[in-house]
């Protein structure tokens, strides 16, 4: 099978040192592996959007020598594939309404379990709606942070697969689009580790194939916080790529090559010293 990997951004912001570090490493396992890299924008979630955040991230990361091997997708744009998987789920009763507010799963330890909603259906607004968690423990084995296991039921409880305002989640746009996009290594930050459980469960439920999954340690400020958009990290300058590219290989602690000039260069050099099972733990990044 040929390796397929991706990276899927948000467009909440401009292009940041973590999520630099995430494309970056997604794409040295694709090369390395002789594979396919391919970017997709994970745009189905229009309140946290940020004008323009798109077109500046897909801008920016030809600048740092990391060109696609397609076309990029574009999740606003599948809509039709999410409202399928859903009709799937529900013709085969697993999924159900649920009314239930914040406040509501508040005092119920944020925690929805076994199909059994606190608020009464309500008339007057639309429902979440949730896929019914059985009492089950998933189990993987990341490449880079070993063995993992997770019981739903306890962890995660009945997780919401489509909003009260009718988007479809991101457990359930990402494991579909996985599968479309024949994503054989999924390389991401170790922020979505959790999520991983879900997403191999979701898989299980549509009889879709469940990809390797390789959590690289997280990019961190000076005071020990996830650099992300919605924090408002500093976006990386595009300008001055062979700067934050030699940041994002020191951070994985790949070897750095004195003699690069330009990106592409510095890229080569690092695969050519690439380790197949690559990526040690990092203790983090400080931006101070």
């Amino acid at each position: 099978m040929t390796y397929r990997g991706r990276f899927a951004p948000s467009p909440t912001g401009q292009l940041h040192f973590g999520s630099l570090v995430a494309a970056v490493g997604s794409w040295l396992r694709a090369r390395h592996a002789a594979g396919q890299w391919l970017v997709r924008m994970e745009d189905i979630d229009p309140p946290r959007e940020v004008a323009g955040s798109a077109a500046s991230i897909l801008a920016a990361l030809p600048a740092f020598g990391l060109v696609a091997d397609a076309p990029t997708l574009f999740q606003s744009q599948r809509i039709a594939a999410y409202e399928a998987a859903f009709t799937q789920l529900q013709v085969t009763d697993q999924l159900f309404p649920c009314w239930c507010s914040r406040s509501d799963m508040a005092a119920n330890g944020d925690m929805h379990r076994d199909g059994r909603c606190v608020a009464a259906k309500a008339s007057d607004r639309p429902p979440a709606w949730r896929l019914r968690v059985p009492d089950i423990e998933v189990t993987f084995d990341d490449v880079l942070q070993g063995p993992q296991r997770q019981n739903l039921r306890e962890s995660a409880g009945d997780f919401v697969i489509r909003r009260v305002e009718g988007f479809y989640s991101y457990q359930l746009a990402c494991v579909v689009d996985d599968a479309f996009q024949g994503i054989t290594e999924v390389v991401r930050g170790n922020d979505l580790i959790d999520s991983t459980a879900r997403q191999i469960w979701l898989q299980r439920c549509l009889g879709l194939p469940t990809p390797r999954y390789l959590h690289l340690p997280l990019a961190l400020d000076a005071h020990g916080v996830k650099l992300s958009k919605s924090g408002q990290a500093h976006p990386v300058d595009s300008a001055d790529p062979l700067s934050a590219l030699r940041r994002a290989l020191a951070f994985l602690q790949l070897p750095l090559p004195a003699s690069a000039t330009d990106v592409h260069d510095l890229l080569a050099q690092a695969l050519a010293g690439f380790e197949p099972a690559f990526l040690p733990h990092c203790s983090g990044y400080s931006a101070a």
